[in-house]
C-alpha cells in the first residue's frame, strides 16, 4: 500500500468527490452593484443615472447603447427596458466626505474599508453602500435612504423643496420582489401615457375635420370672387370705391350673374348705367383720336 518513501495515500486523495458550488462574495456582489455601471461594468462616475427598476448606470454609458443599439454588449439585457433618454433620472447624489477614492495611496499598512460609500444619505448620513436600503424621486432626483423617508415624513422633498408622491420614490438596486412591483408600476405608467397620447390625438382629427369642411363650403364662392377680379382686370379698386358709394347691390348681382370662368366686360353688362361704365378706360369717351394724343408726356396721360 505504500509508494515511495514510505507514505501511506489516504482516502480523500484516491477518491474524488463532488466539487464544491462556489458561492459569490456579498462583498463583492454589493460593490459591483453600488460602485459599478450596471451597463459598462466601469466605476460609476458623475452623472450617474438610475432606470425605472432602480439600476445604476452612467450616463455616457447608456447614451452610446442608446445611439447605437445594434452593438454587442455583455450586459445588454440590463438595458432593453430603457427606449429612450426620458426613461432615465440623473440622480442628484451628496458626497461622502469620508471616502478617498484613488487618491488613497494602500500600500499594504492600511486598512483599507471595502464598505465604504461614495454618496451617503443627506438627512441621515448613512453611506449608499447596499447594507441601507436606498431610494431616489423621479421628479427631481434626489437620492435619501429609506430610514430618512419613514422617520421624517412629508411631500416635499429634503433636499430641494420639489413637491412627490408615493408613486414617484424608486428603490435602488433592490431585491427580485422590488424589480418585479417596479416593473408592473413601469408598465402601468407606459399604458396610461399611450392611451393620452391616442385620446389627442383624436381630439386633433375631430378639430381639424369640421374646419376642413367649412373651407370647402366656402371655397366655391372665393372662387368667384376672385375670378370677377381677375376679370375686371386692375378695374378692382375702381370697383370697391364706386361699391362703396352705394352701388353695393349692383355689384352683388354681377358676381351672381358672372359664372366662374367666363370673361364679360363691364361695357357689355346692360344692367350697368352709362354714367356708371364712364368710370372706367374702357369707355368710349376715355378713347382719344391721334389727333387729341400729344407729343409729350404729361403728369396724367389722360389730361388734354
Amino acid at each position: 500500500m505504500g509508494c515511495d518513501g514510505g507514505t501511506i495515500p489516504k482516502r480523500h486523495e484516491l477518491v474524488k468527490g463532488p466539487k464544491k458550488v462556489e458561492k459569490v462574495d456579498k462583498n463583492a456582489e454589493l460593490a459591483a452593484k453600488w460602485k459599478h455601471c450596471a451597463l459598462s461594468q466601469e466605476k460609476l462616475r458623475r452623472p450617474i443615472v438610475a432606470c425605472e427598476l432602480g439600476k445604476l448606470y452612467n450616463k455616457d454609458a447608456v447614451i452610446e447603447y442608446l445611439l447605437d443599439k445594434s452593438a454587442e454588449r455583455p450586459n445588454a439585457e440590463a438595458v432593453t427596458h430603457i427606449r429612450g433618454i426620458k426613461d432615465i433620472k440623473e440622480l442628484n447624489l451628496t458626497d461622502n466626505p469620508e471616502w478617498e477614492g484613488e487618491r488613497s495611496n494602500i500600500k499594504g499598512d492600511k486598512y483599507e474599508d471595502v464598505h465604504c460609500g461614495m454618496f451617503i444619505c443627506p438627512v441621515v448620513g448613512l453611506e449608499m453602500n447596499g447594507r441601507h436600503r436606498f431610494c431616489y424621486l423621479q421628479t427631481c432626483g434626489c437620492v435619501f435612504s429609506d430610514r430618512a423617508l419613514k422617520e421624517v415624513k412629508t411631500e416635499i422633498c429634503h433636499k430641494c423643496g420639489d413637491p412627490f408622491k408615493e408613486e414617484d420614490v424608486i428603490v435602488l438596486n433592490g431585491t427580485k420582489e422590488d424589480v418585479e412591483k417596479l416593473r408592473e408600476k413601469m408598465e402601468e405608467r407606459r399604458a396610461k401615457t399611450k392611451t393620452k397620447k391616442s385620446k389627442k390625438t383624436k381630439a386633433a382629427e375631430a378639430v381639424s375635420t369640421p374646419q376642413e369642411s367649412k373651407g370647402n363650403t366656402q371655397s366655391p364662392q372665393e372662387d368667384t370672387a376672385t375670378g370677377a377680379s381677375v376679370q375686371n382686370g386692375g378695374e378692382a379698386g375702381q370697383l370697391a370705391v364706386a361699391g362703396s358709394s352705394g352701388s353695393s347691390g349692383s355689384s352683388k348681382v354681377t358676381k351672381s350673374s358672372t359664372a366662374p370662368g367666363s370673361k364679360r366686360s363691364i361695357q357689355e353688362m346692360k344692367e350697368k348705367s352709362e354714367a356708371f361704365k364712364s368710370l372706367f378706360t374702357s369707355h368710349s369717351s376715355a378713347k382719344r383720336t391721334k389727333e387729341q394724343t400729344s407729343n409729350w408726356v404729361t403728369h396724367t396721360p389722360y389730361h388734354f
